[in-house]
């Protein structure tokens, strides 16, 4: 998150993918919220298109609350519209494109020196999988996901029986 920079680019980017991380989104979901299904003072955000157009309420921490407050200050300079949105020229305050977004993770990835191919669902999973490792129930791990089913789940958390639990941070532990 550090290579994402202080700049309002990079605010917008660190805020995107606190959401991805530490809420647990789709992309899509995360693209299409808008600054009224954030509620900070309940710690969660309403998705309100999630697959299959199902609506649900999701949590996220303190930390991630801090993290995207930065982002939350300057977006309303910007035209109302989409949370996370373009920021100049003629579609400025509309909709960040899923392409424009994964093209600006994989290159912030490099620039951190991540080697692998990087996805912005791999967040995701890093989330279902720190929430199994603080031993929330798969039920809640599910709803928070919003899979329909308890086998799509499991297949997320998989990875947390087979990595030590020392060598990855917890959702609540303070990032580096």
């Amino acid at each position: 998150m550090r290579q994402a920079g202080d700049d309002v680019q990079g605010r917008r980017l660190r805020g995107l993918i606190v959401v991805l991380w530490r809420a647990g989104l789709r992309i899509h979901e995360a693209l299409a919220l808008g600054e009224a299904d954030l509620d900070r003072r309940r710690g969660s955000l309403l998705v309100r298109r999630g697959k299959g157009g199902r609506r649900r309420e999701v949590g996220m921490d303190a930390w991630a609350w801090e993290q995207l407050q930065s982002w939350l200050e300057v977006r309303p300079e910007l035209p109302v519209g989409p949370l996370f949105c373009i920021l100049t020229g003629p579609t400025r305050g509309r909709a960040w494109s899923h392409a424009a977004v994964r093209a600006q993770l994989r290159r912030t990835a490099a620039q951190a020196g991540v080697r692998r191919r990087f996805a912005p669902h791999q967040l995701r999973h890093a989330h279902a999988v720190e929430m199994a490792r603080e031993g929330v129930s798969l039920i809640v791990i599910q709803r928070q996901l919003g899979h329909t089913s308890l086998g799509v789940t499991s297949i997320y958390i998989s990875k947390a029986s087979t990595t030590p639990r020392s060598s990855t941070p917890s959702t609540h532990d303070e990032p580096p």
